[in-house]
């Protein structure tokens, strides 16, 4: 089965305390996309600029990802750029230049309508619910979101969590919208709000999941040197989609191991800059991993 990934195609300018790399590949759906290409086919809606490479076009197809719903408009491509402290963990926006993205409205290809997989990748709340009016009985949808529309869009964030199977948000974010410092107590009243399945991410301490199964704590891939830590997340939901995508059984069965396969892959895009480290990646290279990681895991 394939999935259905919405969110921003972006240029991203990144400064590290030890490099600079201007205009590389970026944005939630991209780095969604590329993760979940190692496991399924993959559909990508969004937007971009006449100054879009065509390098970054063609980088899509080698990853047989299908840019139908890749809407080419007159004008500038949304670009960010961001600069990092030595811990990698904080960073602060220098530039944000929303271009072709600021008037960004989803439009599904006919043949996109029935993906089973849907991943509503980073994007404002209303276009999440909008991309959620075209789709016809999807298996299985996750919404990411962002600390941003919990300040600006959350009437329409909460009206969502009632139409999704699965939230994923970071530490903060859960702690912002349930007002409760203990994860678990988070949790809890997440659920109640509509999702039966709640990922809350902790960076480089992995992420805990929320289900019908119980509690699953599932630990990141350690890194010697973190390169670049810009899509990490949306590579671990992307990868984790991927895989739930091709997997025999229900989705409680196999999303454990769906998001092992999702951190190991966020490890790859963290070796490197934007995307450059991803998709050099072989399917192998995130297997070995995986057996990497339970041998670290299991007791």
């Amino acid at each position: 089965m394939s999935v259905l990934i919405v969110g921003s195609t972006a240029l991203d300018s990144i400064k590290t305390p030890n490099a600079e790399n201007p205009r590389l590949l970026g944005g939630s759906a991209s780095h969604a996309a590329v993760a979940a290409s190692f496991f399924s086919p993959v559909k990508l809606i969004g937007v971009v600029g006449e100054d879009f490479p065509k390098k970054y076009l063609q980088l899509y197809k080698r990853h047989n990802i299908d840019v139908e719903g890749l809407q080419l408009l007159p004008g500038k491509t949304f670009h960010w750029s961001g600069e990092y402290e030595l811990n990698m963990n904080n960073r602060r926006t220098l530039l944000t230049e929303l271009g072709v993205f600021e008037t960004f409205t989803p439009v599904l290809p006919p043949l996109h309508q029935a993906t089973p997989f849907v991943l509503l990748a980073n994007i404002a709340p209303a276009l999440q619910h909008h991309v959620l009016d075209q789709v016809k009985r999807p298996k299985f949808v996750v919404a990411d979101t962002m600390d941003l529309w919990l300040n600006i869009a959350l009437e329409d964030l909460v009206k969502l969590l009632k139409r999704i199977d699965g939230f994923v948000l970071n530490d903060s974010e859960a702690q912002q919208l349930t007002k409760e410092d203990n994860v678990f107590a988070a949790l809890k009243k997440i659920h109640k709000m509509g999702p039966k399945y709640v990922i809350i991410k902790k960076g480089s301490h992995g992420s805990i999941l929320s289900g019908p199964g119980g509690i699953f704590i599932c630990p990141a891939y350690p890194l010697k040197t973190v390169v670049d830590p810009t899509g990490a997340g949306d590579s671990f939901v992307g990868g984790m989609m991927g895989y739930l995508a091709t997997a025999r059984g229900s989705i409680d069965a196999n999303i454990r191991r769906a998001m092992i396969y999702g951190s190991v892959t966020a490890s790859f895009c963290c070796e490197g800059f934007g995307l450059t480290r991803t998709t050099k990646t072989k399917r192998g290279d995130i297997d070995q991993r995986v057996k990497e990681l339970e041998k670290m895991t299991k007791f």
